[in-house]
């Protein structure tokens, strides 16, 4: 798969791209912020929005970082800045948005499994998340945090027009086409002329000026470890279960779509075994849901062997393994 963003010299300025998901199953933020540090002080940026949004953690660390960045910086919205896009947005010195673009803004989500202290847990950490993420909208937009914390909970949606007029964008531009191959149907509000007019997504322009050379990210996608693991989200492409029909050419968005559901499965059973840095070097090797679900158990049973119960329940094994049997059956169905 391809790089979720790319940086590229353009002139006496630098433009950035954000075309895809951010973070989750391209590479991490971690390469993306050292090479906008890497830009020389002062540098005008241009950053390119066209996103369904992506990991919020990442999105924080961008937006932190263009915010410390010492040129100014221009945000245009290409299409959609929705969720942890938007977040993204509001780091712009300028945010500029076509009639017809859209940016979003939803309260944060997680996953958990655990005991009701893992549960607690995980909603205070999403109450500090949306604490964080209040901050950002209300400052660029004026409103209070109350207003913003409301519009959160809503899942709220802004076209161009409205974006300005509540502060969310500074300039109002002739409307563009919308075109992203994003699944736009799993935010509850998405607006129906979005959902329509989604379709193949337009790649940012390619081309540089003068001397500039693009960049692109080689880093790690779970943690801060090894290229290795950055490679993983590049190579996870397994084959369409259903080829084409003889002299079809493939459907890439089919492609994917399939890559990402298996990626994202295999990202899940990792965070669901407590093995998330395990993630990359399962994509590299393109292992199959069965293998990963192996693995993950083997490890498990390797740092922490069961210990057989000294009176058996009636009705069930001694060897029964709870943690096992979620992981082995998690996803059996997508395998």
């Amino acid at each position: 798969m391809a790089s979720w963003y790319a940086i590229r010299a353009r002139g006496t300025g630098a433009e950035v791209a954000i075309y895809d998901e951010i973070g989750a199953y391209g590479v991490s933020a971690k390469g993306f912020l050292a090479e906008l540090g890497a830009l020389p002080e002062g540098t005008p940026v241009d950053l390119r929005l066209n996103s369904p949004g992506g990991s919020v953690f990442d999105a924080v660390a961008i937006h932190n970082a263009l915010k410390r960045h010492a040129g100014p910086v221009t945000v245009w919205i290409d299409g959609i800045a929705a969720s942890a896009a938007s977040y993204i947005a509001m780091a712009g010195d300028e945010i500029v948005m076509p009639e017809n673009a859209f940016l979003m803004i939803h309260d944060p989500a997680g996953l958990v499994m655990g005991t009701a202290e893992d549960m607690r847990a995980m909603a205070e950490a999403l109450d500090k998340v949306k604490g964080s993420l209040v901050s950002g909208y209300a400052a660029k937009s004026g409103r209070t945090p109350e207003e913003v914390s409301a519009l959160m909970a809503a899942e709220t949606w802004f076209d161009g027009s409205d974006a300005v007029a509540q502060g969310f964008a500074d300039r109002l531009i002739e409307p563009v086409r919308i075109a992203a191959n994003f699944d736009i149907g799993r935010f509850r509000n998405a607006p129906p002329v979005l959902v329509e007019a989604v379709g193949v997504e337009p790649e940012p322009d390619n081309e540089t000026d003068g001397a500039g050379t693009e960049v692109t990210d080689e880093t790690d996608q779970v943690e801060d470890a090894e290229d290795e693991q950055a490679a993983a989200a590049d190579t996870a492409q397994p084959p369409a279960e259903t080829p084409p029909p003889s002299g079809a050419p493939p459907d890439p968005a089919a492609i994917r779509a399939e890559a990402i559901g298996h990626a994202r499965a295999v990202v899940d059973l990792c965070r669901l075994a407590g093995q998330a840095q395990m993630a990359g070097r399962f994509l590299e090797e393109d292992a199959s849901l069965d293998e990963v679900r192996a693995a993950l158990l083997a490890a498990k049973a390797e740092a922490e062997p069961e210990i057989a119960p000294h009176h058996p329940q009636p009705g069930r094994s001694s060897a029964a393994r709870p943690w096992g049997e979620i992981v082995a059956r998690t996803f059996k169905l997508k395998g």
